[in-house]
Formats: C-alpha cells, sequence, structure tokens
C-alpha cells in the first residue's frame, strides 16, 4: 500500500507523535520506517489526497511537533512511496545526503520574508529622479508629442520598476543574510518584490527579527514587509 512520507529525522530524536494523527479521512495512523540512524515518519496514504485544510493543518502538525523536540528534514505536502521497503531503501541510499542535511539545519528555522513596495509611490519617484521618464511625461501632457510615446513611456517606466525592485530586493537580502546560515531566494508573485527564505541558528534568531524590523522602520511606510517564523525549513530540504 502506498504511504505518505512527512519528515525524515535522526533515531535520537524523540518522535513524539502518540497524540498526533496523519492525513486522510479518517485519520491515519502515524509509525515510523529506519534504516541505520535514520527515521522516517510515515502513514498509509489515502487514496485521492488533496490540499484540503485538514490535511494541511494534519501535515503541518507533525513538521511543528518534530521541530519543537529537534532537527528534522520537513517534507513538501502531498509526498508519497510505494511502500515501507521503498522509504527504508531511500533512506539506506541517500543517508550521507540526508544525515549531511539534518546537521546542517541543526538548531536552525526558517524565517520566510516577502515585501511589496507602494505601486504609486515608486511610480511618482521614477518621474522625479528620471529625466528621461519626466521629459516624455510632459511632452505627452503637452499634447504635442508623437503618438507612441505613451508606450516608450510604459516601457521605460515598467525597466525602472524592475531595476529598482532588484536592487532594493539586493539590499535586504545582503543585510539580513548576514544573520543567517543560508538564504533561498525564489520567483516573487503579485506586487511582491521579493521572496525570500532565511535559515537563522536559534541563537540569532531575535537578532535576525530585529534586524528585519529595523530595516523595515527604516524604509518607511511605503513599504510592505511581511515576515513568518519560525518555521520548519522546508525551503533547505
Amino acid at each position: 500500500m502506498a504511504v505518505y512520507v512527512y519528515s525524515i529525522v535522526a533515531t535520537t530524536h524523540p518522535q513524539r507523535l502518540d497524540d498526533l494523527d496523519g492525513v486522510g479521512d479518517p485519520p491515519s495512523t502515524l509509525r515510523t520506517v529506519q534504516s541505520g540512524k535514520l527515521v522516517a515518519v510515515i502513514s498509509d496514504a489515502p487514496e485521492g489526497l488533496r490540499p484540503k485544510r485538514r490535511d494541511l493543518a494534519a501535515h503541518q502538525a507533525v513538521q511543528e511537533r518534530l521541530m519543537a523536540d529537534g532537527t528534522l528534514l520537513p517534507l513538501q505536502f502531498g509526498l508519497t512511496a510505494p511502500d515501507d521497503d521503498a522509504v527504508r531503501t531511500a533512506l539506506e541510499e541517500r543517508a550521507d545526503e540526508y544525515t549531511t542535511r539534518l546537521r546542517v539545519l541543526e538548531g536552525c528555522a526558517e524565517y520566510h520574508l516577502k515585501a511589496a513596495q507602494d505601486e504609486e509611490s515608486l511610480l511618482r519617484r521614477i518621474l522625479l529622479e528620471s529625466e528621461e521618464a519626466r521629459g516624455l511625461n510632459e511632452e505627452i501632457k503637452s499634447g504635442r508629442g508623437r503618438p507612441d510615446l505613451p508606450v516608450a513611456l510604459g516601457e521605460l517606466v515598467a525597466q525602472e520598476v524592475q531595476a529598482r525592485q532588484d536592487e532594493q530586493a539586493a539590499q535586504v537580502v545582503g543585510a539580513l543574510g548576514r544573520l543567517a546560515r543560508e538564504e533561498r531566494v525564489s520567483q516573487p508573485t503579485g506586487e511582491d518584490f521579493l521572496n525570500v527564505s532565511f535559515l537563522v541558528e536559534s541563537g540569532r534568531a531575535e537578532s535576525f527579527v530585529s534586524a528585519e524590523k529595523e530595516l523595515a522602520d527604516e524604509l518607511g511606510e511605503d513599504f510592505a514587509f511581511r515576515l513568518r517564523g519560525p518555521l520548519p525549513a522546508y525551503s533547505f530540504v
């Protein structure tokens, strides 16, 4: 029977799972598979599993419990294997890789940061600071400009927005990355210009959070920072 895989931990991890349920309806029973010094937390995999709220919550509850007691490799929602033996084989074949990664993640948690900038404020700043953009805008307003000027202005402004947001994102990652063991930058979506995860040691967590707040305050009300953490280190597995 197919099995659902939640996490990988070392055999020395307490693995306190007795009062937790797995995914599925009715909820599945959690169990473990061991190979050498590694243990995978699994359950039977329900048929037609979808990312419903109850199942997402069950998956996350396992990660949070394991994280509270020690280091883990948290796996993304929905990962399955053919059976217990397949999981055991994976633990055997990739033992060195998993053990090394557990060592890297020891004493750390993930902090996930997204950031957006007020679009109108950014556009006003570009028109004020870019002589070329300001000139095109004034020519359009005069009514004597060429028909293609609005398109040219739009393209110029879009390039300026991208360049400024890329620079701002790099500055934020650079400033906070000094307090992190690793970072993973992902493609931002929607109005965000930054989507990044930091792997932060527990001893630096307070300093990291304070630095993020100071940076957000320094940039001002035109910027919106959204920091989540501490989280299981999904982005670093």
